[in-house]
């Protein structure tokens, strides 16, 4: 089993984990409710707001299994950052490009935080929680991929959208 300075690695980074979690929920949903023009987009998101969710919740279950819980303050203050950072992208022309900009590099922040994660476990002897950690994992390399192959084509429709005079910001 881990000693205490691979198990106090471990509970902090699943801490900050479930934190940025509850962060990326509050830079989704926003966007969701904004988006009109990009449906394909918005049924992605709603799709990995979901999957978000059960990642939340295999956190809280693992951290559950240490006798430890969640970080009330990381959550709060993450939520509120990831808030600030969805109205900060609405006031903007091009809402839509700088969302995927975000959406991607926060989903490769999070392949990070899960590849540690999975490390760490590993390391400690946590062998029994390595599977819900690279389901998240998993999760995120799907959606990361997803915009990464769709942000040419949102690119281009919104420059259509621009170009015809249309609403093309969301």
């Amino acid at each position: 089993m881990a000693d205490d300075k691979t198990r106090e690695i471990f509970v902090t980074g699943l801490k900050n984990a479930h934190a940025m979690e509850n962060q990326a929920l509050s830079i989704m949903k926003p966007q969701v409710k904004r988006i009109e023009n990009y449906p394909e987009i918005a049924a992605q998101l709603e799709k990995h707001i979901g999957e978000t969710e059960g990642q939340v919740g295999r956190l809280e279950e693992i951290l559950t299994s240490l006798a430890e819980d969640h970080s009330t303050l990381k959550d709060m203050a993450l939520s509120f950052t990831g808030t600030m950072a969805a109205l900060s992208h609405s006031v903007a022309g091009d809402e839509i490009l700088k969302n995927s900009f975000a959406n991607f590099a926060f989903e490769n922040f999070e392949i990070a935080a899960y590849n540690s994660l999975i490390t760490v476990a590993e390391l400690g002897g946590y062998a029994g929680v390595v599977h819900a950690l690279q389901l998240s994992l998993d999760q995120e390399i799907a959606m990361a991929r997803w915009l990464e192959d769709n942000l040419r084509l949102t690119t281009i429709k919104f420059a259509e959208l621009k170009k015809a005079g249309e609403t093309a910001k969301v």
